[in-house]
């Protein structure tokens, strides 16, 4: 197995970050541009092996479409692989043909989309066998499963003989998430209609225009280095991370916020944002719904700083990469910390270390995740810890390490 040591950090720290370009975004934009027929014309798209998965899934014509472990990639690429009408067998790694795609499929079949599993009902591997419009224009999807189904319906939608309206029933999760999608599907040309009081979003049939698109940095990327001066022990400490816009497409912008609270001051610098540290609050409750991605970084800061956090919203992270929720109990109850369901409806609460513990460098299992990896990576401004498997990490952000090693010491 292989392991890093993270050495505790014990000198303050002024320096720049240049952030990996984000994921969410660049995989938006390698569907749409698909759709737009366009060539070479995005710019800053992501290192993250799910986006290079995905560029290479596009310029393949391999009849076997292997996303590896890319749960974007999955459901966007069998959206266009249905509606474009083409033969593909989908597939990946044991835990991708864990993870359900069936509201996905149903969607897709009931617009015209021959698809078939290949073995467990609702899951992949899938075997998609080219398109005929049925004249549906309207259907109801659940909102509170996973936003890349709805995501992934509207991009392809304005390819559609009579275009789409996606009735979303239940609670509406990620809706940041949506919002991205429509606006660069905007960037691109193509209108949307959301009416977020009637849960509707309607698009028309239409053409995608081909654009020079320029991807911003990752604000869950960012997210990682707001730990890192939260957790710093020097009041002086300071990062700039570089390429973050403003005024964000991304839901994970928010963490500007949520970091307020755990003791990170953020400035707009006009490169990207400044971050120095302040004064945290005692408690902190927070609805993760809107971005489910940041979970894990603020339960580790939040237990290393002994703050009590109450967290709902946050279901969906049972079928991520792995059961996010379970990996965090295990990891955590490695520091002192609890993380307990508390209520039945889905409210956790997160209790710090109640007494001292022996520190000796603690292993961090990563469970194949890449967010588990970086979001207990910041502890070693606190103390010695161990990351097994870091390797992970190239799913989003694979120079993590690298700039990590600006400032603490890695063997």
């Amino acid at each position: 197995m292989k392991k890093l040591l993270l050495h505790k950090v014990q000198q303050s720290f002024q320096t720049e970050i240049p952030l990996p370009s984000s994921k969410s975004e660049s995989n938006r934009a390698l569907i749409i541009n698909a759709l737009a027929k366009g060539h070479d014309n995005l710019s800053n798209l992501a290192e993250a092996r799910d986006t290079q998965t995905m560029m290479r899934l596009l310029a393949s014509n391999d009849p076997i479409a292997d996303v590896i472990d890319a749960g974007t990639t999955m459901r966007f690429l069998t959206a266009y692989y249905a509606v474009t009408g083409q033969i593909k067998t989908m597939t990946g790694t044991p835990r991708m043909c864990e993870r359900p795609i069936g509201i996905l499929v149903d969607a897709l079949r009931e617009l015209g989309a021959q698809i078939d599993y290949v073995k467990t009902e609702g899951y992949p591997p899938l075997q998609l066998n080219g398109f005929d419009f049925k004249g549906n224009n309207r259907l109801a999807i659940r909102g509170d499963v996973s936003s890349q189904y709805i995501s992934a319906l509207l991009m392809v939608a304005p390819l559609l003989p009579e275009g789409l309206t996606l009735e979303i029933t239940g609670e509406l999760g990620s809706k940041p998430y949506i919002e991205m999608t429509l606006k660069q599907m905007e960037a691109f040309g193509v209108q949307a209609q959301a009416d977020w009081d009637a849960k509707t979003i309607t698009v028309a049939p239409q053409a995608y225009n081909p654009i020079q698109y320029a991807v911003e940095s990752d604000w869950s990327g960012a997210s990682y280095w707001f730990s890192v001066v939260a957790l710093s022990d020097n009041a002086d400490a300071s990062l700039e991370l570089l390429g973050l816009k403003e005024n964000s497409l991304q839901g994970d912008s928010v963490v500007t916020d949520i970091m307020s609270h755990l003791g990170v001051k953020s400035e707009y610098t006009g490169r990207g944002f400044k971050l120095t540290k302040i004064e945290p609050a005692t408690s902190l409750e927070w609805d993760f719904t809107n971005c489910p991605d940041l979970a894990q970084t603020i339960c580790v800061v939040a237990a290393a700083k002994n703050i009590p956090l109450t967290l709902t919203g946050i279901e969906s992270l049972k079928v991520k990469e792995t059961d996010r929720i379970m990996a965090l109990q295990n990891e955590l109850i490695k520091f002192g910390a609890t993380l307990k369901e508390v209520e039945t409806n889905h409210k956790y609460q997160l209790t710090p270390a109640a007494a001292e513990r022996q520190v000796v460098p603690v292993s961090v299992h990563t469970y194949d995740d890449h967010r588990m990896a970086m979001a207990f990576a910041p502890l070693a401004l606190v103390e010695d810890v161990v990351i097994e498997e870091p390797d992970v990490v190239v799913k989003s952000y694979p120079s993590f390490w690298n700039h990590l090693s600006k400032i603490v010491t890695i063997e």
